[in-house]
């Protein structure tokens, strides 16, 4: 039993309060019942792994969130690919005009991009490069004729760039910086 230190009250030994007048009573060794039993404490060092930890989760759960929702490469809306089916419109500035009685090979188009042609005589290719870009053509004979390799390139109809050969393993180059 403890005695109640204010009203004299006999109170059992788990009682927190007096019974008779509500004042928080100490057990036999003068300890206060102030404190809450069974009350949990940790260390700074459990509380920082904890928010780590969940830190942790909430990002590997958003990665897998994000993964899940890309989409892939092929059906991406923002992927456009030209297999050289398209007509071009005036978006396309750039036209090469090879003249050659022959067989002759072809580098052309934004230096980064150079796209390999082989024709059989003369041709007319629209060039894959916007109005800004820089325009390269190397163009060679590849059956050593004796006739004359000719390129031009055109910039909207008008010829911007020219040159020609008449080696028999003729190698041209026509370049265009806007």
């Amino acid at each position: 039993m403890v005695r109640c230190p204010r009203c004299g009250y006999e109170n059992s030994p788990t009682s927190m309060y007096c019974g008779n007048c509500a004042y928080i009573l100490t057990d036999p060794k003068g300890n206060r019942f102030d404190k809450k039993p069974n009350s949990w404490t940790m260390g700074i060092a459990k509380k920082i792994f904890i928010v780590l930890g969940i830190i942790i989760i909430a990002l590997l759960l958003f990665s897998f969130i994000n993964n899940g929702t890309q989409p892939d490469s092929e059906s991406s809306l923002n992927v456009i690919t030209d297999n050289g089916s398209l007509e071009h419109t005036s978006s396309y500035p750039f036209e090469a005009v090879v003249k050659y009685n022959g067989r002759w090979y072809a580098k052309m188009g934004d230096p980064k991009y150079l796209v390999e042609r082989i024709g059989d005589g003369d041709d007319k290719i629209t060039l894959d490069c916007a109005s800004w870009d820089k325009v390269y053509i190397q163009a060679q004979k590849d059956d050593y004729g004796e006739g004359e390799l000719s390129v031009q390139l055109l910039r909207n109809g008008k010829v911007v760039a020219e040159n020609s050969t008449t080696n028999a393993s003729g190698k041209i180059v026509v370049t265009y910086n806007y």
